[in-house]
């Protein structure tokens, strides 16, 4: 049994973090690889390390003085080392790392430095062998990873030592300079790291107790997703839900390696496993069939109407989709009816724009009517114990049409793991509430 953990920068703000990832790993010798983001916040008024990375990186192109955000960045992990009992200079590291750089420092690696320092002080802590990520992940020139060469790099310094701890974020570019991942790469070299080595289980710790099924800014303590399937996942992180990006984690969807989302500040939390499918369904899965709600605010719809318009109707779909192509706005949904469609967007992506396109819309000669409504919100009920089970998109427009929740728009995907709906605005809290009490609680 082979366990890759990942500790995102709320897991390792300050010793006190340390320690709890500390008892994690050790609690369990299958976790034999440890990969470390930057300090996060301690605090809402706090900074996280890599924010003032970045702001040494200003100041210095600038010709700023930077003296005073390095000795805050200098003084946390000081505090980490004097409060884990660690003998590691970090303090002298960060001077070294510092004396040398000047305007023409690339920025990927001042950025980098937040995950190299905390791996440095973590693999004292926990006994491990520090493995710098340059040693292993390896990018081309053109951003992409070289999977081939970094997967064998990083297999024989597992071999190696055994036991390894490795910055999250960046790796090396062919030329040995730093490249580092879009904000959140940590994420992606953690599924890299666990892709690479064949793990059993990839565990991704944070500072929540694994996917919840709805927002808790609108919904108090909701119950965590126990299981849920990639693409339920890309479902709900599609329509806003703050869940594990999919991009992140595809190294070990491919390769069908599990992961484990946990909570540093709540171990015995089970967590949220995400897999490509589950061979069986839990009692609970069965009984609630829905796994999560989600939605967004914003949205218009612009509905267009032809009496009689037959056959005409696909050139005239085809003539709107390129005014909106043309104005560069990106549509969500084409509900459709017999002499009519609708277009649904997101308001923003309109701009000053709204009268200038439905002028442009109104002047077409096969148009009757075409009108704009604003003020909608799309709500999507994500749960693949829906798929071709009768009477579920019944009973969630009888709930929401007995709570006085007028329908706008309702749109259900292909594999049937996912019906959407819109409605005003005003009644998208309201509506996620009643969704959530009736069908997922």
């Amino acid at each position: 049994m082979l366990k890759v953990l990942k500790f995102g920068g709320s897991s390792l703000a300050d010793s006190s973090q340390f320690a709890k990832v500390k008892e994690i790993v050790e609690s369990d010798s299958s976790r034999e690889v440890v990969i470390v983001s930057a300090p996060g916040k301690r605090n809402s008024d706090d900074n996280k390390i890599t924010d003032l990375l970045y702001l040494v990186h200003a100041h210095i192109r600038y010709g700023v003085a930077h003296d005073g955000v390095l000795s805050m960045i200098k003084k946390r992990y000081s505090e980490i080392r004097k409060g884990c009992g660690l003998e590691t200079a970090i303090e002298s590291i960060i001077d070294e790392t510092f004396a040398g750089v000047d305007k023409k420092t690339p920025v990927d690696f001042i950025a980098s430095r937040g995950e190299y320092f905390s791996a440095r002080l973590m693999a004292e802590y926990l006994g491990y062998e520090f493995v710098d990520a340059v040693d292993w992940l390896c990018f081309e020139y053109n951003g992409k990873v070289n999977a081939e060469k970094s997967e064998e790099k990083l297999r024989e310094l597992k071999n190696k030592y055994g036991r390894i701890v490795t910055p999250g974020f960046y790796g090396a570019l062919p030329n040995g300079d730093i490249r580092v991942f879009p904000r959140g790469g940590s994420d992606i070299t953690g599924a890299l790291a666990a892709a690479y080595l064949g793990a059993d289980v990839y565990e991704n710790w944070t500072d929540v107790s694994g996917i919840l099924m709805v927002d808790p800014r609108i919904v108090e303590n909701p119950k965590t997703i126990a299981r849920v399937t990639y693409d339920e996942l890309r479902e709900l992180s599609y329509m806003g839900a703050s869940v594990l990006h999919e991009d992140t984690v595809f190294p070990v969807r491919i390769r069908d390696i599990p992961v484990n989302i946990r909570n540093t500040n709540a171990p015995d939390d089970p967590g949220t496993i995400i897999r490509e499918h589950f061979d069986d369904e839990l009692e609970e899965e069965t009984e609630r069939f829905i796994t999560g709600i989600a939605g967004k605010r914003n949205f218009s719809i612009i509905s267009i109407y032809k009496s009689r318009i037959g056959e005409e109707k696909l050139g005239l779909l085809r003539q709107v989709l390129e005014v909106f192509a043309r104005y560069e706005i990106p549509v969500e949904q084409i509900p459709s009816g017999v002499d009519s469609f609708s277009i649904v967007f997101p308001s923003g992506s309109i701009g000053g724009r709204k009268h200038e396109l439905m002028q442009e819309l109104s002047e077409f000669e096969s148009i009757d009517n075409c009108t704009l409504t604003e003020g909608v919100s799309l709500i999507a009920i994500v749960g693949r114990q829906m798929a071709y089970r009768i009477g579920i998109s019944g009973k969630i427009f009888r709930t929401l049409g007995e709570n006085k929740i007028n329908i706008r728009t309702i749109e259900q995907c292909a594999d049937e793991i996912n019906i959407m709906v819109g409605v005003y605005d005003e009644d998208f809290d309201r509506a996620i509430r009643v969704l959530y009490e009736s069908f997922a609680k």
